[in-house]
């Protein structure tokens, strides 16, 4: 077979891999990009054909719904167990034929190659052809009569944002996440400059936005420290904290570290609590470049206990993450009604054990990155029935430089994926955040 038979091979195979973690095995597609036989190969593969093998895998996680729903219109029945990689490789295939401009007949013979050299997929080789022929014939007028954001959320998701939100919103929350996410950089100063040399724009919020994605290592400040990456959403919460110049602040399950830098770099005295050593040596790492310090502590957060309180503490508590499906698509895949259940005892351990981290008079602000009140307005409101000595501090608009849309009647902030729709559609959307400020007594700020 010749070499040029063989272009891209390589890139689609990975993407397979990478399809085949997350859905079979249940790997964040994070993980399966760190360690996993698809990423080994990756790694030996030119930036095109990587960055290949990202938008496929990605794409098709975010449209997995539409694309299950035109595939499985072609196929006469479900495919068998011991089929190797084929749903994977078809749905890496639709996926280039309906949303990534490849060429039909790229794709399928690709598609067909790549089944051929798999022991279980090659007995379905024509099989493949045949249904990608279709998918190209007919799949675009398919997706066209779908309702796109309905069709990629799943069922409980979306019944859980009709509650919530109200079915109109639920529509643009669903329709926000079918577009990837742009690069939100967090710049030690001059803004304007950054966002000028970087081509890209200043957030009302202060990020610096970047509409393109590439090496972030190879960006112009990475290796002198002058920026990290963080989503306009997540670098609201800190700053609600209010000076904490001086101030000793504990960061609760804080890698990888985001949070952690900007209050550094605002002059706290920063003890950066996680669970995992690992994630902590990652959190090293960025405080390091960024010419940054924060004492690290490898503990339970719900079970640590320091030697005096703290003036402030910052609670980013795990969470289902459906606020950053823009961002991870594969969130949606993995995540289910229980796991926010189960994630909510969690969060609500944490809330409380945060709270005996406080002087009297501290600030805690708690916050997560999911659309769920069960994770978010629900949690301050059964701690404040619990716990008297503990009281709402609004959060006020400027302090953290956002529009006064984004806070609550209480004073909290919650952002959705569709706000910050600026002129220009690439720079458009937001991570789904919560984040409330609250006070412990009466002693003095």
């Amino acid at each position: 077979m010749s070499k040029s038979n063989n272009t891209g091979l390589p890139a689609r195979r990975a993407a397979s891999g990478l399809l085949g973690e997350v859905l079979r095995k249940n790997r964040t597609l994070d993980d399966a990009l760190v360690n996993s036989r698809a990423a080994r190969a990756m790694a030996e593969m030119s930036v095109r054909d990587r960055a290949l093998a990202r938008a496929i895998t990605s794409t098709a996680l975010r449209r997995k719904g539409q694309l299950d729903a035109v595939l499985d219109r072609f196929l006469d029945r479900k495919l068998p167990r011991r089929c190797g990689p084929l749903r994977e490789i078809l749905l890496g295939a639709a996926c280039q034929l309906l949303f990534l401009d490849t060429p039909d007949h790229a794709a399928i013979d690709l598609a067909v190659r790549q089944a051929r050299q798999d022991k279980n997929a090659r007995h379905f080789a024509p099989l493949a052809n045949a249904v990608l022929r279709r998918v190209a014939e007919q799949g675009p007028a398919l997706i066209a009569a779908q309702d796109a954001g309905v069709m990629n959320t799943p069922p409980w998701l979306w019944q859980r944002w009709v509650k919530t939100y109200g079915e109109e919103n639920a529509h643009r929350i669903a329709d926000a996440h079918l577009s990837e996410a742009a690069l939100d950089l967090t710049v030690k100063g001059d803004a304007q400059g950054w966002a000028e040399r970087l081509g890209g724009v200043v957030l009302d919020t202060g990020s610096v936005r970047l509409a393109a994605h590439g090496a972030i290592e190879k960006l112009a400040g990475f290796n002198a420290g002058q920026w990290w990456v963080q989503d306009a959403a997540a670098a609201l919460p800190a700053r609600a904290l209010g000076d904490v110049a001086g101030k000793r602040v504990a960061d609760l399950c804080a890698a990888p570290g985001g949070k952690t830098a900007q209050l550094a770099h605002a002059g706290a005295d920063v003890t950066a609590v996680d669970i995992s050593p690992r994630r902590l040596e990652r959190l090293h790492e960025n405080l390091t470049r960024l010419g940054l310090d924060a004492e690290l502590v490898a503990a339970d957060a719900c079970l640590w206990k320091p030697e005096r309180p703290f003036d402030a503490v910052l609670l980013d508590a795990p969470c289902s993450g459906t606020g950053t499906l823009r961002r991870h698509p594969d969130i949606a895949h993995l995540k289910g009604e229980k796991d926010i259940a189960q994630l909510s005892m969690l969060q609500a351990r944490l809330l409380r054990h945060a709270v005996t981290l406080l002087r009297p008079g501290g600030r805690l602000v708690y916050c997560t990155c999911s659309l769920e009140h069960d994770e978010g307005e629900r949690q301050i409101l059964s701690l404040l029935k619990e716990m008297p000595d503990i009281r709402v501090d609004p959060i006020r608009a400027n302090e953290i430089c956002a529009p006064g849309s984004w806070l609550t009647g209480d004073g909290a902030l919650r952002t959705l994926p569709y706000d910050l729709h600026g002129g220009d559609e690439k720079y458009a959307g937001i991570d789904g955040f919560f984040a409330a400020r609250l006070k412990l007594g009466n002693g003095a700020d």
